[in-house]
């Protein structure tokens, strides 16, 4: 058991002084609960028994110093003796002479507001003259009082602290506790407790089972402060707050009519503080009649408002403890699910997709129904909703915002880029009615500080916002605003580079007389820059065509500019010099004089010209530093065309030496680039020269140029297991053809092409 040092004991309403108790009185305090036993002595005399002689122990216990006195019949000095038979007993062994024994007989001593309950262990043993007559009765004892109530507080003290370490709820201990002191107090008592707010400034019903319901109503968030009745008193001072005749103590002043219904007529409030002294409640005593308490009552509230305090500590522990691990879990729940909804925000590089997703992810989390706007071009377009219902989602859907409406939510946030909310429907025309909307939360989507959308929330029944959601809501619109700038920003780039890509590819390849030509091109990852592999195939003035396919090394912008150059360079000198090896020469002095801000980078080349002949095709082709082209056979054998040259684009001289080959009809020549040799499967393998020798024989009889590529590119597919290839793939097929004219004229007609 616990207490506070230092507590006052002030006297009753109106004393002039109050007693102060120290560390010192710990022993003090408890000693009336369980203090010492004392013998008590009496001699009677006479059928009267008239008091003869007492020891000094005797005159303490019946009650004080109008009591100390001799020579009166005890029946008179005792009046209360009479009417609990103790009287009759004595006339009894004055009349038989037979002694009389009882063990913690119950004795109410004195009258009135002093009256107290006593336990004795006595006997009653006939005093005898010389004659053997009785002339007397002799009373012996010893007050068990303290023993008794010891025993009864032990008991009870220990189910309530064994109530604690259970952690039973604290309502159930402070009522048993409260029970425990109605029945320990020799005297009716009504016991109550109050448990004091956060900030100290309320008290609020804890516990008084004995109290009427309108009276702990009416004093339920009484404030804490001088005058307030006892308890607030109390509370306000830390400090025992004895009344002990309600009707004159000032304190109450404001309760007594209260007081007088609820019957009664005297408190003592003692301040339930927590260790650190903080106020935690108050612990009253109410009886019927005014009554001064004493020291026993003192004690006994002492112990159980440091009973009461344990409980009360132990109770608020638990409830911070329980708090702490509830905003732990709602912080780790918030986080997952901004995870969660992040992750589905960002796993499509789609804007529409992306509010969609965002629409869904606050649907039920948020708000019952949520609709995603957005600006284009000057217009407010609903572009996603999400409701428990197809039926209320397409309602959500039917109803588009006014963009410059003053009465509209929407474009209200549109233009402060501000979140606004509101326990009502929104202001403007809506199927708010329909939708049984009570409320809405409409949070902005901000790019670079410009509101280009809205995420609204609606709350439907008794559902409200409260600070919690809209933070979580003004987060997740947050991170969806980021998600779809980076969409939008995807989307942008993949489609400059497709048209820059578009523009540095043939879109459409020429009808060669006497060739079957066909094109593969697959740019690396996701399409977001301009490959370095290129192809082109054009005429020449005398009947001749060129061909090319190349690799510029590094991607992007960069790329695109060192494609353009070569690309360009030889269409512009080839029909002015006689050969493939010259035409390369020229690309070479074009790639090492450009500026260095268009790169520096190098590139591999394999540089042709055909001439269609009643036999086949006769081919000149260069090779600089490129993978070497195949001459498949019209047996679909496949043999390497090894001209010699080294890269474009470091040097003055690329050392190249031209190289002449014939098709016959049915054969063909594949160009490649080194992003079909070292594709990779998935254990990082390369695909390497050997398996696309396989590839290429696997073809069909008498393929076509395109049977052939698509041969190919199916083993590539089907060794990379569909995976995303690291470098651009780039394939040229030229396949001799029957002549049907020695001199066909160029054409310009769409041929077989393949880009993916």
């Amino acid at each position: 058991m616990r207490r506070v040092p230092g507590t006052s004991v002030p006297q009753p309403a109106g004393a002039a002084g109050t007693r102060t108790v120290g560390p010192a009185d710990t022993d003090q305090d408890l000693r009336p609960l369980f203090g010492r036993s004392s013998a008590i002595f009496a001699s009677l005399a006479g059928p009267a028994h008239m008091l003869e002689t007492a020891n000094e122990a005797f005159f303490e216990t019946i009650g004080g110093p109008e009591r100390t006195r001799a020579g009166l019949p005890l029946g008179q000095l005792m009046p209360e003796l009479v009417e609990q038979g103790f009287i009759t007993l004595l006339d009894r062994v004055y009349r038989t002479g037979e002694p009389y024994t009882a063990r913690e007989a119950r004795v109410l001593l004195g009258v009135g507001a002093s009256a107290r309950e006593g336990f004795f262990d006595f006997s009653y043993e006939p005093r005898l003259d010389a004659g053997g007559n009785v002339m007397g009765v002799r009373v012996i004892g010893v007050e068990s009082t303290q023993v008794k109530q010891a025993q009864r507080l032990t008991a009870e003290h220990r189910v309530l602290l064994e109530q604690i370490a259970r952690q039973a709820p604290l309502a159930d201990v402070l009522d048993g506790m409260a029970r425990a002191i109605e029945d320990l107090a020799p005297e009716e008592v009504f016991a109550s407790v109050l448990l004091a707010d956060a900030d100290g400034r309320h008290l609020r019903h804890g516990a008084a089972p004995s109290l009427p319901d309108f009276y702990n109503q009416a004093i339920d968030g009484i404030a804490t402060g001088e005058g307030v009745g006892s308890c607030g008193t109390a509370a306000h001072r830390r400090r025992p707050v004895i009344v002990s005749d309600i009707r004159t103590d000032p304190f109450w002043d404001n309760f007594r009519d209260l007081a007088d219904k609820a019957g009664v007529a005297a408190c003592w409030s003692t301040p339930i503080l927590a260790r650190d002294g903080g106020l935690l409640g108050t612990f009253a005593m109410y009886h019927r009649i005014p009554r001064v308490p004493q020291d026993a009552d003192l004690a006994l509230a002492r112990v159980f408002a440091d009973t009461a305090a344990l409980a009360i500590e132990r109770h608020r522990e638990e409830q911070a403890r329980k708090t702490a691990e509830a905003r732990e879990k709602a912080a780790r729940d918030d986080l997952a699910f901004l995870l969660e909804a992040s992750t589905a925000l960002s796993s499509d590089l789609d804007t529409t997709q992306t509010l969609n997703r965002l629409a869904a992810s606050c649907v039920p989390r948020l708000a019952p129904l949520c609709a995603v706007d957005v600006i284009e071009s000057g217009r407010v377009r609903r572009v996603a909703t999400a409701a428990p219902t197809q039926h209320e989602q397409d309602l959500l859907a039917s109803h588009i915002p006014v963009y410059d409406a003053d009465d509209d939510a929407v474009a209200r946030v549109l233009a402060s880029a501000t979140s606004e909310i509101a326990r009502r429907t929104p202001t403007g025309p809506g199927p708010w009615h329909d939708l049984g909307v009570t409320g809405y939360l409409c949070v902005p989507l901000v790019d670079r500080g410009r509101a280009f959308g809205t995420v609204t929330l609606l709350s439907t029944g008794e559902y409200s916002f409260d600070g919690h959601t809209v933070a979580l809501a003004e987060e997740l619109a947050r991170r969806a605003a980021s998600a779809a700038r980076n969409a939008r920003q995807y989307t942008h780039r993949h489609t400059l580079a497709r048209d820059l890509q578009a523009g540095l590819l043939l879109p459409d390849l020429p009808q060669v007389p006497g060739a079957d030509v066909a094109t593969y091109y697959h740019p690396a990852g996701e399409g977001l820059d301009i490959g370095g592999d290129f192809y082109d195939v054009f005429p020449l003035d005398d009947g001749r065509w060129a061909f090319m396919l190349g690799d510029v090394c590094g991607r992007g912008a960069v790329a695109a500019t060192t494609t353009a150059l070569v690309r360009h360079t030889a269409r512009a000198v080839a029909p002015l010099l006689p050969g493939p090896e010259d035409v390369v020469k020229a690309v070479n002095r074009a790639l090492t004089n450009r500026p260095g801000s268009h790169g520096t980078g190098f590139v591999t080349l394999v540089y042709g010209q055909l001439t269609p002949t009643p036999t086949g095709l006769d081919i000149e082709l260069v090779r600089a530093g490129h993978t070497p082209p195949l001459h498949l056979d019209a047996y679909r054998t496949a043999r390497t065309v090894d001209a010699r040259g080294i890269l474009l684009g470091i040097g003055s001289n690329p050392h190249v030496t031209p190289l002449h080959l014939h098709l016959q009809p049915q054969e063909s020549l594949v160009l490649y680039t080194d992003g079909i040799t070292e594709a990779r499967s998935r254990d990082g393998a390369m695909f390497d020269d050997q398996r696309l020798t396989e590839a290429l024989t696997s073809a069909p009889e008498r393929p076509t140029a395109q049977h052939i590529i698509d041969a190919l590119t199916q083993a590539v597919r089907t060794f990379t297991e569909g995976d995303t290839i690291d470098d651009d793939q780039a394939v040229l097929v030229l396949t001799a053809t029957e002549p049907r004219t020695r001199h066909a004229a160029p054409s310009a007609q769409p041929h077989a092409t393949t880009v993916t």
